[in-house]
């Protein structure tokens, strides 16, 4: 009896698929917030097929977008200020929710990711 609660159990979890309409998040306007030392942060960005333009503390920095599928991307800056704005960014919507998403980023050709999330306001 137990193993058959067991088998139940692991076969409901294993096919559990997270949501993901990627498609509704690739234009608008999106809030990411960020702790930065004891600060919480706020960037908002707008985003249409090709160009995203984030804003952050007052100023604009415009991107590039390359889609690869309908939920990961590649952003890469217009206009590099230094070395390390010229790295392209690999962005991947793990799950979707009614007005917002969780994704994981990572400096293209680097291992280390990182998670987030952002809320579409328009």
């Amino acid at each position: 009896m137990r193993f058959c609660y067991l088998f139940s159990l692991l076969l409901f979890v294993g096919c559990y698929e997270p949501e993901r309409n990627c498609t509704d998040f690739k234009t608008g306007t999106f809030e990411f917030e960020a702790v930065v030392g004891t600060e919480v942060l706020t960037t908002t960005f707008i985003r249409n097929d090709s160009i995203e333009i984030d804003y952050f503390r007052g100023k604009g920095d415009t991107s590039s977008v390359r889609w690869i599928n309908d939920c990961e991307y590649i952003v890469k800056k217009k206009n590099p200020k230094n070395r390390s704005e010229e790295k392209a960014i690999h962005m991947k919507i793990l799950t979707t929710g009614k007005n917002e998403y969780v994704f994981e980023y990572n400096v293209v050709g680097e291992t280390r990711k990182q998670k987030g999330t952002a809320k579409k306001v328009k």
